[in-house]
């Protein structure tokens, strides 16, 4: 049974280990950074097709100690390339090289191309060409401490990126980090989900395709699996056919966005549109103090305000995150506020009991989902 790794932000491991068990995924087992699974190529397909959290679904092919670029180059020549591919594939390889003797990604990706190129000249008399974009085998190479693994690349292009954010509020947040950490909250659809600092509108419309139970891949036009010879078109229709049959067309709970900017209200009412909520999710021009809850049951109130990473000086944010504790627990009484930061000190000046605080990375910088107690 084939062997695959799905990556993702770190601190999501264990919520992309439940998504792969909800998919049937065998000997499952997290790591740093991804989940490690086998399968038959059906699940290959739902995984990418489904997977909320994941990156990319990689599946490796070699793993050896490398180094130097020789030792890169004779290993990539150890393999026989036309067991993956002919010449008249295209390819493309992405490099992530770290803590190694092998310092620069991009000769690394050079070396491992010239390996499988300089194997089909000789076999072949002609090699394959290069498309970066859309690549009909996309091959990974990650070396870390001199431990290299090749994969083929079984999605290519990153998984977060659904297609319905072509136009960007400034940092945004990753719309797999997003349904991450709405996932971890062990939010469905049962209750309803606010976000009074909405942004482009991130979490509204992951939590609607959540609800919904609308895969994020569903629309997508190009996974790296189906320029593979062994692509299974038929089966791959049925999949995906039987995925769009089981979408919900009716939102079973209430889902808002808010914001202040009338600019960003606007960004997020059109990503919303393009990712097929528009009519399920709707978005108001509100400050803070204005908003309040709808009708029904309490349920989440969840932002992901600036951090002074990027956006913002730290000591103006203060203010802010004071009036997100004033609002929450002046006007939301009984519902669970939810703030993402990588900033404790603003996370603290929210001004209400701390329930718990929960570790994650949005990129490069260490975060945490802090949740607070807003009585009632």
């Amino acid at each position: 049974m084939p062997r695959f790794f799905a990556t993702c932000a770190r601190g999501l491991e264990p919520i992309l280990a439940w998504e792969l068990e909800t998919l049937n995924a065998a000997d499952i087992t997290k790591g740093r950074g991804g989940v490690s699974f086998s399968g038959e190529i059906d699940l290959l397909y739902r995984a990418n097709l489904w997977l909320r959290t994941a990156v990319r679904v990689l599946q490796p092919i070699l793993e050896f100690p490398v180094r130097s670029t020789d030792e890169l180059y004779d290993a990539v020549r150890s393999l026989h390339w036309p067991d993956f591919m002919s010449p008249d594939h295209t390819l493309a390889v992405d490099s992530n090289v770290r803590d190694s003797l092998i310092t620069h990604s991009q000769y690394a990706a050079r070396r491992v191309k010239d390996g499988i190129c300089d194997q089909f000249r000789e076999l072949a008399g002609r090699r394959p060409s290069v498309d970066t974009e859309t690549p009909m085998i996309g091959i990974n190479l990650h070396i870390s401490r001199n431990k290299g693994i090749l994969s083929l690349d079984t999605s290519w292009n990153s998984l977060h990126k659904r297609g319905y954010r072509p136009a960007l509020t400034r940092a945004p947040l990753n719309e797999a980090l997003a349904a991450g950490l709405l996932l971890s909250t062990g939010w469905f659809g049962d209750v309803p989900l606010v976000d009074f600092m909405c942004g482009s509108g991130t979490f509204p419309i992951e939590a609607a395709w959540i609800a919904t139970n609308r895969p994020p891949g569903l629309t997508r036009k190009w996974f790296g699996f189906m320029g593979w010879p062994s692509f299974d078109r038929q089966l791959w229709n049925a999949i995906r056919d039987d995925a769009r049959d089981k979408v919900a067309t009716v939102c079973p709970t209430t889902i808002i966005g808010s914001d202040i900017r009338r600019d960003v209200v606007d960004f997020a009412i059109n990503n919303a549109k393009t990712a097929g909520v528009g009519g399920i999710v709707p978005f108001h021009r509100l400050d803070l103090n204005e908003t309040r809850p709808p009708e029904g049951p309490p349920g989440i109130l969840i932002c992901n305000p600036p951090y002074g990473e990027r956006i913002g000086d730290e000591s103006e944010l203060i203010r802010d995150y004071q009036m997100i504790g004033e609002a929450a627990g002046r006007n939301w009484p009984g519902w669970r506020l939810l703030v993402f930061t990588s900033n404790d000190m603003l996370a603290r000046n929210v001004g209400l009991p701390v329930e718990r605080r929960t570790p994650f990375y949005n990129g490069s910088l260490a975060c945490n989902l802090w949740e607070y107690h807003t009585g009632g």
